[in-house]
């Protein structure tokens, strides 16, 4: 009996040693498969650019090591458009301090919690990398009362390894990011210090943002005051209409108040007059020094549509433009003031004569008028030159006005005047210049009269020159002063000799 006792229990000694190798063989090869695994994933981790496939990695990796468990990502930030991924979102407010993931997040520091009741524990593993923490990766457990020391350990080596390839495949996100920033800038600074008119550079500008920012409207405002402003042309079709005139002046007094840009994520809250078909607006001042006061608006029909990240790309955008602008306001205004009589503001000789110059090569007739004011330096002489200067203003405006967009119209030099009207039969030209002459003598104060001298030509007579009609044109008014003055005299239009 004492022999079957011993024989029994050495058997049973060599049995349980047989399963605690077998226990230990099954556990090292489990042990290594993980760890294998775990070795695999982490060369994926570090080759990935790709957070969202760092994230899927992350979760695939787990739930084949430990398939019974849940899994989820609480991320600080809507890192991934994955909805088949678990993610939460990481709240650390400052009431949810005492919460273990927010513990783990602010700690980096692992936290388990251990709920007896529903028997089971909770591991929080903070995802971290070396300039920062960028989530927590939460791991439920079913039925189990608490976490063996070794796996507490293998999820805190994937959650870092995890946290310093999310962090990688974010920088490289944030560099490429950067580097389309700047091309983006340097591409449009280039073409817009190019030989541009200012509308053409506007245009191009809120194309540039409609397209980079998936912008519903760019406009481009200038004022001198809050209470008035002016719309670029070249802005979008909504800032050329008057609905928007009640945005753009929430916007201008906003940035008045806080001297800075204005980035409003839900305009729906806002104190505007009317109700608003746009949510989301981005603006940014226009500064020049002395040159340009202005704003640039982009607006959006959804709320919460722009990024932080958006609005500071926009800033840099709008810096580099506005000298662009400020130096075509400039030129422009400098090439007006050469064409541009300073007194009177009609045209300048020089440019009518361009334009003269340019139709009779082209066009199949034309009518050229010069207008003298009568016994102006009885004017001169009697009220005073600032008086006289008035009166040729006068006169300047009644043909302006007249003439409309129908022709050129310049001050020829002195009290003389001219216009130029392309492409009008000589008798509605004669019509036109009537109604200025009876306009002049009725009008003006003091009253003054006008002669006047025209000149028609015709390409089926002959294709003049310039000098041509001008002296042409000339000889009528002559002829119009010497007769009486106060009349019109057509001049016998320039024939080929037969």
């Amino acid at each position: 009996m004492q022999m079957e006792d011993r024989f029994l229990r050495a058997i049973g000694f060599e049995v349980t040693k047989c399963i605690k190798k077998l226990e230990g063989f099954y556990t090292s090869m489990e042990e290594e498969k993980k760890y294998e695994l775990l070795y695999k994933v982490t060369s994926h981790f570090h080759s990935s650019i790709d957070t969202d496939g760092v994230l899927k990695e992350i979760i695939e990796t787990l739930r084949k090591t430990y398939p019974d468990f849940q899994y989820y990502l609480l991320l600080s930030n809507d890192y991934t458009k994955d909805n088949d991924l678990p993610v939460r979102e990481l709240t650390y407010d400052m009431d949810l301090e005492s919460s273990a993931s927010t513990q783990a997040y602010l700690t980096g520091e692992v936290q388990i919690e251990d709920h007896l009741g529903e028997k089971r524990s909770i591991l929080y593993a903070p995802l971290k990398g070396k300039q920062g923490i960028y989530g927590v990766l939460k791991i439920v457990t079913p039925d189990y009362l608490y976490f063996p020391k070794k796996d507490v350990e293998f999820f805190i080596f994937i959650a870092n390894t995890a946290g310093k390839a999310l962090e990688n495949a974010q920088l490289y996100q944030q560099s490429r990011k950067l580097n389309s920033d700047l091309q983006l800038i340097n591409s449009t600074s280039q073409k817009l210090n190019s030989n541009m008119r200012l509308t053409e550079k506007i245009r191009y500008m809120a194309y540039k943002i409609q397209q980079s920012f998936h912008a519903d409207e760019v406009g481009f405002v200038t004022y001198e005051e809050l209470s008035s402003h002016n719309v670029l042309e070249g802005s979008t079709e909504y800032f050329i209409s008057s609905e928007s005139s009640a945005l753009v002046h929430y916007a201008l007094e906003s940035i008045s108040h806080q001297e800075g840009p204005l980035f409003i994520s839900d305009l729906e809250a806002k104190p505007i007059d009317h109700v608003l078909q746009y949510r989301s607006l981005m603006a940014v001042p226009m500064k020049d020094h002395e040159h340009i006061s202005g704003l640039a608006i982009v607006l959006h029909k959804d709320p919460y549509f722009f990024t932080f990240e958006s609005f500071k790309l926009l800033q840099s955008l709008v810096a580099h433009s506005t000298l662009a602008f400020a130096n075509s306001i400039l030129r422009e205004e400098l090439e007006k003031a050469v064409i541009t009589d300073y007194l009177t503001k009609l045209h300048s000789r020089v440019h009518l004569d361009e334009c003269v110059e340019k139709h009779v090569k082209h066009d199949e007739n034309g009518n050229l008028i010069l207008f003298d004011i009568d016994n102006f330096k009885n004017i001169n002489d009697t009220y005073g030159h600032q008086v006289g200067d008035e009166v040729i203003c006068q006169v300047a405006d009644i043909i302006k006005t007249v003439i409309g967009d129908q022709g050129l119209s310049a001050r020829w030099g002195g009290e003389e005047l001219a216009v130029y009207l392309p492409m009008l039969p000589s008798e509605e030209a004669h019509d036109l210049t009537e109604m200025i002459r009876e306009k002049i003598a009725l009008s003006t104060s003091p009253a003054v009269t006008v002669s006047c001298g025209i000149a028609p030509w015709k390409s089926e007579w002959l294709r003049p020159n310039r000098k041509q009609i001008v002296q042409q044109a000339d000889q009528a008014l002559y002829k119009a002063k010497s007769s009486g003055r106060n009349r019109i005299v057509t001049a016998h239009p320039i024939k080929e000799k037969s």
